[in-house]
Order: structure tokens, then sequence, then C-alpha cells
């Protein structure tokens, strides 16, 4: 095959680079540069600054940063303690008991966060020391927290889908529709082991009081700030009310709203909630020019077209192609995290998902789910960093507590392909947006 000296060159320089420790954006634009160079006959340098203004530009990716400084503000506020105060009454007397705050406090979150690293650190912060003093099982604690707080990755508002949206020029709105199911029902299957294991083990935590449901509804009201902007936030895009960039904006004034009221905003939580989103926005930013950078230098070679023509050529099934792709983002994932695993392989797979006539928003919904478990599975899982900072235990525990965590996410791939539904009814029946 022609394409196996451009192939080789391409991987022998990134893997050369991203271990040489440069940031991954410059790697791929390194790749990139090398590639032009080579293989083509166009000014590398034109090239390059043509093409990342063209990926730097996009109106789209204005809610990439809004919605990462809307959950930066609501890091710094005292959600997270109102959501345990709110949620723990209602979790207390389901099997498995306050372990289950992990997985209900991380769905909320992430419903107006988009990171995983931020649904994770918040809720961490919660519900860590509350379930110690209970003295739930440690692994427990940490497995569900760890698999959990991937939630942040599909329930919109996801900068995973955003970036995946502008990489496939496709509806950022509709992938935002696609995740919210599937994304509840992997968090039920989360609850539902968390049900099973505490029936067969039996959990002996510190007894919680009894509370009428009138103390209950009176502890709801914790969660009522968050709830609105929930609502706020994802029922302006859902009922055509605003793009998703207007409701990246709308969050960006509600959290700055609900800080105040909570009277956690000051000069010194606004300036340093503005600079983490512009940190992350940046490193977001820089790989996603690398990597449009990257797409065209390959597009030159031929690489993405000769490849999805090979795959062709072995007549694949779709499931096929499907055990594929998920062995393949898995191995990645072990390596690189999962906005870098998208942009960096989607003009590679893009070209054979479209031939295979796979949905493209059932896919993005598909790839977030494998790219979840990228997050926590070692030596590169992100998740298992903040959990270890955050726990002092040894990395190798961790990464044995979410283990289970991890193969509800293959169950879940697996659900995914046979209810395909779960992802494209929502936004095949919703009445579309004005945009975005």
């Amino acid at each position: 095959m022609e394409q196996l000296i451009p192939i080789g060159i391409f991987l022998a320089v990134l893997f050369l680079l991203l271990g040489s420790g440069v940031w991954v954006g410059l790697a791929l634009m390194g790749v990139a540069y090398v590639g032009m160079e080579l293989f083509t006959a166009r000014p590398a340098g034109d090239a390059m600054i043509t093409r990342v203004w063209a990926s730097s530009s996009s109106w789209t990716l204005t809610a990439l940063p809004l919605f990462i400084w809307m959950g930066e503000i609501l890091y710094r506020t005292r959600l997270s303690e109102d959501m345990f105060k709110g949620l723990s009454p209602w979790m207390a007397r389901l099997p498995g008991g306050l372990v289950h705050t992990n997985i209900v406090g991380c769905t909320v979150f992430a419903a107006v966060s988009g990171s995983s690293a931020a649904t994770l650190t918040t809720v961490g912060k919660m519900s860590i020391p509350e379930l110690r003093r209970r003295n739930y099982p440690e692994e427990m604690v940490i497995g569900t927290l760890a698999g959990a707080a991937t939630l942040g990755l599909m329930i919109p508002p996801s900068l995973t889908l955003i970036v995946y949206g502008v990489t496939i020029n496709e509806s950022i709105t509709k992938l935002f529709m696609a995740g919210v199911m599937p994304g509840l029902v992997l968090a039920l299957m989360f609850m539902g082991y968390v049900a099973a294991v505490s029936r067969r083990k039996g959990f002996d935590p510190v007894p919680e009081p009894h509370m009428t449901l009138v103390e209950k509804l009176r502890n709801s009201r914790f969660l009522l700030p968050v709830i609105c902007l929930i609502v706020v936030v994802i029922g302006s895009m859902y009922m055509g009310i605003a793009t998703a960039t207007e409701a990246a904006a709308f969050g960006v004034i509600g959290s700055l709203v609900l800080a105040a009221a909570q009277g956690s905003l000051d000069w010194g939580t606004f300036s340093e909630s503005l600079m983490g989103a512009v940190r992350t926005s940046a490193m977001i930013a820089l790989i996603l020019a690398g990597a449009s950078f990257l797409s065209l230098s390959m597009g030159f070679t031929g690489i993405p077209r000769g490849l999805a023509d090979l795959i062709a050529s072995w007549d694949l099934s779709r499931f096929q192609l499907l055990m594929a792709l998920l062995v393949f983002y898995v191995i990645l994932g072990c390596f690189l995290d999962g906005i870098s695993s998208v942009v960096l392989t989607m003009a590679v797979v893009e070209p054979m998902i479209r031939a295979a006539g796979i949905d493209l928003i059932w896919f993005g919904i598909f790839i977030v789910v494998v790219v979840e478990m990228a997050q926590i599975t070692p030596p590169i899982g992100f998740n298992l960093f903040v959990l270890q900072g955050m726990t002092g235990h040894e990395m190798n525990f961790i990464a044995r507590s979410a283990i289970p965590m991890f193969l509800i996410m293959v169950v879940m791939v697996f659900v995914l392909i046979f209810f395909p539904d779960l992802a494209t009814w929502l936004p095949d029946n919703i009445r579309k947006g004005p945009g975005g």
C-alpha cells in the first residue's frame, strides 16, 4: 500500500514529539509541517497560517470557552456542599445509600459543567469526606466517583461534543440533545451496580437520621439554584430559544448570579475563574488548530481516503467496524486525553463512518462513551490522577476501583449499538433551534 511510508513517517514524528514532552497541539503541528514539506509542493508555512486561522475563527467554537468559564465559576461556589445537603435525604434509603450521591451529584453537575475533571473535583470535594466519615467502602467511593465523573463528557454541555461537532461540522445543539438519554441511562447503570453490590456484600455505614417527606422537600431547596441553571442553559437550546453559543452566555451570566447570591463572588474568584477558563480554552484551541493542520497535511498524502478504501476492501460489517474502532480508541486512550484522541483521528475515521452509512450524530455519542473509558484507564487516565491527588491512594488502587465502571461503559457501548434510537430520538423529534 503506497500510503504506508507516509503513515510510518507521521507516526514516527508524532511519537518522537509526544515522547519528548512537547504539547499535544504543537506536536500535531510539527507532524503536519513535516508531512507538508516531504509530500507536497505547497509552502508549509502558508498552509499552516491559513488552516490555523480558519479552524480558530469558527463562530460555533465560541461556545467552548463560555461553557468552560461557567464550570470554573461554579467550581468556586458552595454548589457542591449545597448539592450534598439536597441529595443525601433522597439517596440514604436506596440500596447502597449515600454512594449514590456520587453518581447523581456528577449527573447534575455534568449538566452545568461540560468537563469531566471539573465534575470530579467539585463532587469529590463534597462527597469523599462525608462518605469516609460514614464508613462507606473506599473502593466503592472512589470507583463510582471515577466512573460517574465521566458523565461530564456526555451530558450537555459537553466540551468533547463541542470539539467533535466543530471537527466534523455537525450541529452542536443536535449533539447535545443526543447525549441526554444515553447519559441518564449510563448513570442508572452505575446506580444499578451500586445497588447490586450493596445487596450482595452489604455496606455498614453510619445510619442516617430518618427524615419525613416535608423535611426532605425542605432540604431540596439547596438543589434549586443548579436546577434553575440547567433549565436556563439546556432548556433554551432544546426549546429553540438559543443556539449553543447563546445558551453558554446565559450559563455564564447565571453562574455569576448564583455565585453572587451565595456570597462567593469577589474579585479574586472572578479573576481565578476567568484565568482558569483561558488556560483550558487555549489548550483545547491549540489542539484543534494542530489537528486541523494535520488533517490538511494528511489529505495531501491521501492517507485518510487510502485507509478508508483499505478498510472498505475488508468488507467489514457495521458492527465489526465499530468493534475495531472500540478497541482502537481504548488503546489510544491509554496514551492521549479524550479531546486529543477525537481531533487526531477524525480525518481518518470520518470517511470510514460516512462510507459505512453510520449516523454522525449517533457516532458522536459512541465515541464519547469510548473516550470516557480513556479517562479511567492507566497510564494517562486523567480522572485517576485527579483522584490520586484528592485521596492520596496509590494509582493501582484507584485504577482497580474504577474497573467495574469501565466494564459498565463497555456494556453501554453495546446498548448504543443495539438501541441506536437512544441517541437519535431526541435530535430527530425535538424542534430544531436557531442553529449552532
